[in-house]
């Protein structure tokens, strides 16, 4: 978990840009200052363009640590290097010849001003760096005193540039927050795994076993049984995959629905949201898997077992539900304190057309395979055991054939 997120943290995709930047930067100020050198001789005013030559360097080289992380640069130092950048397409009027304005002659800065555009670009996306090709634009207008094809073709390149590279920005920032969330979800869902296995042997079961003798003992240990109950089915909630529990007998109707019957499912998300006050759910700390389908039956099953409870031993009645894992198969119990009832009802309700019983539970538990196991006996509750076996490897089952 440490590892993970200290390399959420110190990781960062934009890092990377904020290097290219300031070596762009660089690399188009010696473009800018070798471009001047070779037309320096048809310059009217050479001194004052190798002056400001000499600023732009000085500032270029001395805000490469600023121009190099994004905490160290701001909006500020971006438009102070955009200003220094315009004034020096600016000033190229009055230190050129006219001649050579006229004639579309490059600027003082250059590609220099690109640099600047890719500033913005790489702190704030696409919209900044769309209005400050703008702003680079304009100042190009300005410099050759009215709109002509060239300068259009340069503006729309440098703003289609900035924005471009703008937006690869926004998204991979984006893509860095989900990587980032992601490795905090794997970490703490690690941890929820390494704590419900802890939990789960130990403190779960006790809260459990005192839930239930108070129940048995009455008067205040009742009581006392009540809340270790609430404590077990909160804490449960909090290690069990995030589920909140559900406080009544009825299946989850609507996520039963939803199990894609091609995928593996984990039984536990299934009937951990059917805790509640009145029913407990054991499971053990890991995922308990099964074909999508066996496990919608089963959980099925086990919502029709839940409803008997309601209907049969009333709103009051507690209810528990164990999920064991084993070797071969996966067994599901569910058990509650109701009146109970005679072994000899189960027949008499299916002759008298009442297959709730015969159809919703043994009924799937049949088409799956397995078995469902109904023991009752008046004043002591009824355990309706649900019995699904491992599903066997085709290869295996070719080669018995």
């Amino acid at each position: 978990m440490g590892n993970e997120q200290r390399a959420a943290g110190t990781f960062s995709v934009e890092q990377p840009l904020w290097r290219a930047v300031s070596a762009f930067r660089l690399l188009t100020l010696l473009y800018a200052v070798g471009r001047y050198a070779g037309d320096a001789p048809h310059y009217s005013h050479p001194a004052a363009a190798w002056a400001y030559m000499a600023v732009l360097a000085l500032w270029t080289f001395a805000t490469v640590r600023q121009f190099s992380a994004k905490a160290r640069c701001n909006w500020w130092w971006l438009s102070a290097d955009l200003a220094l950048v315009v004034a020096g397409i600016l000033l190229t009027r009055g230190f050129d010849h006219m001649s050579y304005v006229d004639a579309g002659e490059v600027t003082l800065p250059t590609v220099r001003a690109a640099a600047a555009v890719l500033g913005f670009s790489v702190l704030g996306g696409w919209r900044p760096a769309a209005l400050a090709g703008l702003v680079v634009g304009l100042a190009n207008i300005g410099e050759r005193g009215r709109i002509t094809s060239s300068n259009v073709h340069n503006i729309v390149l440098l703003m289609l540039a900035g924005v471009a590279i703008g937006y690869v920005v926004e998204l991979a920032r984006a893509s860095e927050q989900t990587l980032a969330r992601a490795l905090e979800i794997q970490a703490a869902t690690r941890e929820r795994e390494r704590l419900a296995r802890d939990i789960h042997d130990g403190v779960l079961q006790v809260l459990a076993m005192v839930q239930r003798r108070g129940a048995e003992l009455g008067g205040g240990a009742e009581e006392i049984g009540r809340m270790a109950g609430e404590q077990e089915i909160a804490l449960r909630a909090l290690i069990a995959e995030g589920l909140t529990p559900n406080p009544s007998y009825e299946a989850p109707r609507r996520q039963l629905r939803e199990v894609d019957p091609g995928q593996p499912q984990d039984l536990r998300a299934l009937l951990t949201p059917l805790a509640g006050s009145r029913i407990t759910v054991a499971a053990p700390g890991t995922p308990v898997l099964l074909p999508g389908r066996a496990a919608s039956e089963l959980g099925a099953a086990v919502g029709a077992a839940l409803d008997n409870v309601r209907r049969h031993a009333g709103p009051a009645a507690q209810a528990w539900i164990l999920v064991e894992d084993e070797p071969d198969g996966v067994v599901v119990s569910v058990r509650d304190d109701g009146p109970g009832f005679p072994a000899e009802r189960l027949g008499e309700a299916v002759r008298e057309g009442r297959l709730g019983v015969s159809q919703s539970i043994r009924g799937r538990l049949r088409d799956l395979g397995g078995s469902a196991e109904i023991t009752s006996a008046p004043g002591q509750g009824t355990e309706v055991e649900l019995r699904v076996p491992r599903q066997r490897d085709n290869s295996a089952k070719e080669k018995v054939k």
